[in-house]
């Protein structure tokens, strides 16, 4: 086991969490998992990219936790793109692992899926490797390009295979997700555990509505998220124009809080479709102005679209939007409806009509919102709370430890 100055050996266990897809701690399931770990005892570095307006230092320690940044150009166009910032990536990463080690655990949170790497050399000196699938990688890049089976399609393929086999755990963040993890990862059961996403409720407290963020209309419409080819803020764009010239709606505003590679794109096509008078674009804000914002929020949009990855893949921010007590109009999505059950509404996938129908008939039924707000908080604070996703992550560490490795 490894020793940090100053410490006993008998009292340290070090883990070193790997992320890639955002910085940390803006990635709050991983900050949350970062602080369960510290809370039960453990040592906790993680190598991340640096952020861009926020998480911009190098080295710094936070709550007891030590983050080791690195600068990350993010791929803006094609699968060559994202070759070149992956490549960056696992450079920086294995650079900075190589004068942080020993660990006794190595965490990888992908995508993308080549940390595996990274674990094999920590592997050879005794750590375990904990596989934390965010994503799956296959059916993002389908999902994304729409290109299946050339090259590129069958080498995500083939990094998924290696890192399930180079896993002594996986962590999966739903039932789906596990079920790849079993049928396509040939993992057993006891080396599979559902780590939901769920957000800290104490981030998510309700507060006083602000009708000056509805910019004089009677009704405010909420998306939060990342805007991403296969996020469909596009989809949510559409159904506000079918809500208006379809159904002659035009007593709402609307606010889409978050970035992403897309982030541009749906600025100009809110322009193209008329809608720059209603709808505004505030970027990434501060949690406090998430909260006002989604505390004022009539109805919250969850646009995804079905895909092979979004049919599959739990949305942070259907539960946030629940952590808020917030009424959700989505796609019917298999995970999207495990997570929210009767806390929203369904319309066919990718039908912005019946969308557009369905936020009108919310906005005409404040009880009908009340009530499914109430739904998705209590299965929020119940049975999908952190406090169970919490317990299922140490169990996961549990079973880690117990395997044998050749020191």
């Amino acid at each position: 086991m490894s020793v940090l100055p100053g410490e006993l050996e008998s009292a340290v266990r070090r883990v070193l969490v790997l992320v890639e897809n955002l910085s940390v701690p803006f990635d709050r399931r991983v900050w949350q998992e970062c602080m369960a770990l510290r809370d039960a005892g453990w040592t906790v570095d993680v190598i991340c990219p640096q952020g861009t307006k926020r998480d911009t230092e190098r080295e710094v320690v936070l709550d007891g936790i030590r983050i080791h940044r690195y600068p990350l150009k993010v791929a803006k166009a094609g699968p060559v793109g994202y070759l070149a910032e992956y490549g960056s990536a696992l450079w920086h990463t294995l650079r900075i692992a190589r004068k942080l080690g020993p660990f006794d655990v190595v965490h990888a949170c992908n995508p993308p899926d080549l940390f595996f790497l990274v674990a094999l050399l920590c592997k050879r000196r005794g750590a375990r490797f904990v596989f934390d699938q965010h994503d799956l990688v296959p059916e993002l890049y389908l999902s994304r390009f729409d290109r299946g089976q050339d090259l590129l399609y069958r080498a995500v393929c083939l990094l998924e295979k290696l890192t399930y086999r180079a896993a002594d755990v996986v962590i999966a963040t739903n039932e789906s997700y596990r079920d790849v993890a079993l049928r396509r990862g040939g993992k057993s059961p006891d080396e599979v555990f559902v780590v939901r996403s769920a957000p800290a409720v104490e981030r998510f407290r309700e507060v006083a509505p602000e009708p000056a963020l509805k910019k004089g209309k009677p009704h405010l419409l909420c998306y939060l998220g990342v805007m991403g080819p296969q996020d469909g803020v596009d989809y949510a764009l559409r159904s506000l124009a079918a809500l208006r010239d379809e159904r002659g709606r035009t007593d709402w505003h609307a606010v889409f809080v978050g970035s992403g590679d897309t982030f541009d794109d749906m600025v100009e096509l809110s322009q193209q479709l008329g809608l720059s008078g209603q709808v505004e674009f505030p970027g990434r804000v501060s949690d406090a102005d998430l909260v006002r914002c989604l505390s004022t929020a009539d109805v919250c949009l969850a646009p995804d679209p079905l895909n092979p990855l979004n049919d599959v893949s739990t949305m942070n921010k259907i539960l946030e939007y629940m952590a808020m007590s917030r009424p959700i109009v989505s796609f019917d999505l298999k995970e999207a409806k495990v997570s929210a059950g009767e806390a929203a509404v369904y319309a066919m996938a990718d039908d912005v009509s019946e969308f557009a129908k369905l936020i009108e008939e919310l906005l005409d039924d404040p009880e009908q919102r009340r009530r499914m707000g109430k739904i998705g908080n209590d299965r929020v604070t119940g049975a999908l709370s952190w406090a169970n996703s919490e317990k299922q992550l140490l169990a996961a560490y549990t079973a880690a430890l117990a395997v044998n490795v050749a020191v």
